[in-house]
């Protein structure tokens, strides 16, 4: 076996890298970021995440597929779906909450120029 194959049999046991692989891109943060406050519709997810729908449908499919939230269709006309956690995502917000410290303590808010004659 050479170094290579050991870095990356290494990396598919480290539950550090399998959670990074799943919870680790910026939208799946704000997904979750998003959903912590409740169950969610799609445009309402689609609207505070700035996601393309194409991009939003792509990776709400995915953390349903990882038991990571559920999609509930309502009968009612139109059809109405929400989104929300399970308990296997609510025990991800701790991670969210992290890093919003994390960003409010070591990565400020740039000053935009309409604040700088107030």
């Amino acid at each position: 076996m050479t170094v290579g194959m050991r870095v990356r049999d290494s990396r598919s046991v480290c539950p550090v890298a399998r959670a990074a692989r799943l919870l680790g891109d910026t939208w799946t943060l704000l997904i979750l970021r998003d959903l912590a406050g409740g169950a969610q519709r799609f445009s309402e997810l689609e609207q505070s995440t700035g996601m393309s729908p194409r991009v939003l449908s792509g990776r709400l499919k995915e953390l349903e597929r990882q038991g990571i939230l559920n999609r509930q269709i309502f009968a009612s006309v139109p059809p109405r779906v929400e989104y929300s956690l399970t308990p296997k995502g609510q025990a991800a917000l701790p991670l969210v909450e992290a890093l919003r410290a994390y960003g409010d303590t070591w990565l400020p808010a740039p000053v935009e120029d309409n604040c700088l004659d107030q």
